[in-house]
């Protein structure tokens, strides 16, 4: 068997054209634009891509960016008189401060500082509370791309067996929430789990969420399974850098039946979940109905 490709960056490319859409739409009929701030401290070279990238992709779906850009040395109370400040501007719907934070800085801090109504990122407690209790949330922008995914490639999800690999509050737990919204039967596996292969041999959906390199070998998934690998890691190759995932692609590939690729599968799908969630955030604050762009 040979599984279909799950294309991100065409699935992200089709998200955002539906949100440059929706974008049009309310600030022509309601006068309102959404507006992204995004917060970088410091000059960590990644970050300074994921935050170049998210600038561009916000200005060309029509929205308005709001970039901010600190020093390494910016005190926590610093950064949380501007995220204050954020949370006061009208024109800002959505607050994203870019991770990781320099020392001196305490994230969770910082990330509960952010209005819930806000946090595009998904990441305060009361989202997080929201979300595990069913109640309409901010849901984090890779889970929620995940599940964009899911949804294309099986139509119906309820009654299928997922397993998620890895617990983190970012991707696993939030991930997991998700899947029970739509009538998964659900299992968190991790690192104690015991006879982890054959856990993961039993799912129909298999979201691997760990970093680390190929830790599930193709052998372990079902035939005909769906696989969402949120793995980015960086692996020696040929005296260059290159990215793999979490699962053993070539493997995994030979027996499922749809599989995400790495890189080009989840990725792409999380800056455009970004910009969803903050055309969302922006209706709701606004108190106009928010699109159905396939969010939970």
């Amino acid at each position: 068997m040979s599984a279909r490709i799950i294309d991100g960056k065409a699935f992200a490319a089709q998200l955002r054209r539906r949100v440059a859409a929706e974008v049009d739409r309310i600030r022509s009929g309601a006068g309102v634009t959404p507006g992204l701030a995004v917060v970088l401290v410091g000059d960590d070279p990644a970050s300074q891509v994921y935050v170049r990238a998210k600038g561009r992709q916000t200005v060309e779906v029509g929205m308005e960016s709001f970039e901010h850009r600190l020093p390494d040395t910016t005190s926590e109370a610093d950064l949380l008189a501007l995220i204050g400040r954020l949370n006061a501007d009208v024109r800002v719907h959505g607050i994203l401060v870019q991770l990781p934070l320099p020392p001196q800085i305490d994230p969770a801090h910082v990330l509960d500082a952010i209005s819930p109504e806000k946090d595009v990122d998904g990441f305060h407690v009361v989202n997080a509370g929201r979300l595990s209790t069913g109640q309409e949330a901010m849901v984090p922008c890779t889970p929620l791309g995940c599940l964009m995914m899911l949804r294309a490639e099986l139509g119906v999800l309820a009654g299928k067996r997922a397993v998620v690999v890895g617990r983190s509050n970012i991707v696993g737990k939030p991930m997991a929430q998700l899947l029970l919204a739509d009538d998964c039967t659900v299992t968190i596996a991790h690192s104690r789990t015991r006879d982890l292969r054959a856990v993961v041999r039993s799912a129909d959906i298999v979201v691997a969420a760990v970093g680390r390199p190929r830790m599930i070998p193709g052998d372990w998934i079902r035939p005909g399974a769906t696989v969402i690998d949120v793995g980015i890691n960086r692996i020696a190759a040929g005296g260059k850098t290159r990215l793999v995932g979490d699962v053993d692609y070539d493997g995994a590939a030979d027996v499922a039946g749809a599989i995400t690729p790495v890189p080009g599968g989840v990725g792409p799908m999380t800056i455009a979940c970004l910009l969803s969630n903050t055309l969302t955030a922006c209706c709701r604050i606004h108190g106009l109905p928010a699109p159905d762009l396939g969010n939970a």
